[in-house]
């Protein structure tokens, strides 16, 4: 690849190897950064090749075994026509250039164009008692499961919403685990209503209905419409408690060693943040996004998003929106769309696009986070773990008059300024900030990226280049 066509994919999974796909079949060869050592992304996450376990991809992926046997051969295929970088930890972003981490090395990747398929992480929003040993997200459950072989706990509850939570209890349940319970938070009235939406895409919406059948029929408790009071333990998870919303009931407590919960998915946006791309606020995915046009391109010229870090619609979605990047890529480098098997023109992908966004506004009108949550947040309750801020620090400054704006409240009290950077604490900085000021999410701030948006050593061997200027007696520290 020449300097003057130099470009860079930040993502292997669905969004990502496609999009590599497609630039390969016109001929160009991309440089593909990915954080995980195998490609697949999360959702067809693959387990370490010597990771001393065995498990089919039926068993890993189940009705989506094809589809991730299908990237994953897709990828193999193309790594003689792509520079495939994995365990590379892209950490910061500007014009014509990404900052990386491989092997405890950073390297500067400069760039002409750059495609963002970084994903979506877990919307995590606390209760008392999520810092406890055996509180983790959804996706890092998903995580031990696949690429690790094993589960959280000998008997977990999972909380939260979303339809990442009925997948995930039954992978659990199939895999063995013992699942105590499946808490929602979204009312089921919620989830009827939204059904027309759903139906847009049968097979998913089919899916979804066997796990939840299949999880009723294996004995495993599912409540709907629940608020969750707090998970209870001396040094490690012991129990859950809940009460059914809006109920003067009294409260139940349900005996785990575990709890996956998450609040649905929110977007991977810093990268395209340092990158100095302009933001909306998308009321569907209750926060801000990059501004895109249909194709994907970004506000900031030769960048482009595709996947869940644009916007959460899916894997399928993922897959149609890094082909369709690719193409707008190759419009602005001049080069003709590939043609062949596999090979959608623009406007077909478009049209999948648009199917899959009116399932997904189904999913968020089904699965919406619980709204004003942080009314009941404690002020002893942790909301950012890495400064150890407690919800009654934040409030003392906001009701103080100090700060109504989140990077206000940043730099006040330190919410946000930990290792990950506000990729944990920043949606629950936000609801309570919102909810102490009686103003809506968009009207409190969008609270800015800083590198690294993941957190990266500190040492000497970073920096080859520098270590002959690194004294004798220091270079081992």
């Amino acid at each position: 690849m020449n300097d003057a066509r130099r470009v860079v994919i930040v993502g292997a999974g669905p969004a990502g190897v496609r999009a590599a796909e497609t630039l390969v079949a016109a001929g160009v060869r991309p440089i593909v950064i990915d954080e995980n050592a195998r490609w697949g992304g999360q959702i067809y996450r693959q387990p370490p090749a010597n990771g001393g376990f065995e498990r089919s991809k039926k068993t890993l992926y189940g009705f989506e075994a094809h589809k991730a046997d299908a990237l994953h051969t897709t990828m193999a295929a193309l790594l003689p026509h792509i520079d495939y970088r994995p365990d590379t930890l892209a950490w910061a972003c500007e014009a014509g250039r990404l900052d990386t981490l491989a092997a405890g090395r950073e390297v500067s990747v400069p760039f002409s164009h750059l495609i963002i398929a970084s994903g979506a992480t877990d919307r995590v929003l606390p209760l008392p008692g999520w810092t406890l040993p055996g509180v983790y997200t959804l996706g890092a459950a998903q995580v031990a499961l696949k690429a690790q072989g094993c589960v959280i706990g000998r008997r977990v509850v999972l909380a939260g919403t979303g339809p990442l939570l009925y997948l995930v209890a039954y992978q659990y349940a199939k895999a063995g685990a013992q699942v105590a319970a499946v808490l929602d938070t979204s009312p089921f009235s919620r989830q009827i209503a939204a059904a027309p939406k759903l139906i847009r895409v049968p097979s998913t919406f089919a899916k979804g209905l066997y796990y939840v059948g299949w999880l009723k029929a294996h004995g495993i408790r599912i409540e709907r419409g629940v608020q969750l009071v707090g998970i209870r333990g001396a040094l490690n998870v012991e129990s859950i408690e809940w009460r059914n919303s809006g109920s003067s009931s009294p409260s139940e407590v349900i005996d785990c060693d575990a709890v996956g919960v998450s609040f649905g998915l929110k977007p991977e946006t810093q990268l395209a943040d340092l990158a100095g791309c302009r933001f909306r606020f998308d009321a569907l995915n209750r926060c801000w996004l990059p501004e895109l046009d249909s194709a994907g391109r970004s506000s900031v010229r030769g960048l482009y998003l595709a996947g869940d870090g644009a916007g959460i619609a899916g894997a399928d979605a993922a897959e149609l929106a890094g082909r369709r990047a690719a193409l707008a890529l190759l419009d602005d480098l001049g080069i003709a769309h590939p043609r062949g098997p596999g090979m959608a023109d623009a406007a077909s992908l478009e049209r999948g696009l648009q199917r899959i966004a009116v399932f997904r506004a189904g999913i968020e009108t089904a699965f919406a986070p619980p709204a004003n949550c942080a009314a009941q947040w404690p002020d002893d309750m942790t909301v950012c773990r890495c400064e150890e801020i407690d919800a009654g620090t934040l409030r003392h400054c906001i009701r103080g008059g100090e700060a109504s704006e989140i990077n206000r409240l940043k730099a006040l009290t330190r919410v946000g300024m930990g290792r990950c950077q506000g990729r944990m604490c920043g949606e629950a900085a936000l609801q309570l900030l919102a909810e102490e000021t009686g103003r809506p999410l968009q009207a409190v701030g969008r609270l800015r990226s800083q590198p690294p948006v993941k957190p990266i050593p500190l040492s000497p061997a970073l920096y080859a280049d520098d270590v002959a200027e690194i004294p004798e007696e220091a270079r081992d520290e």
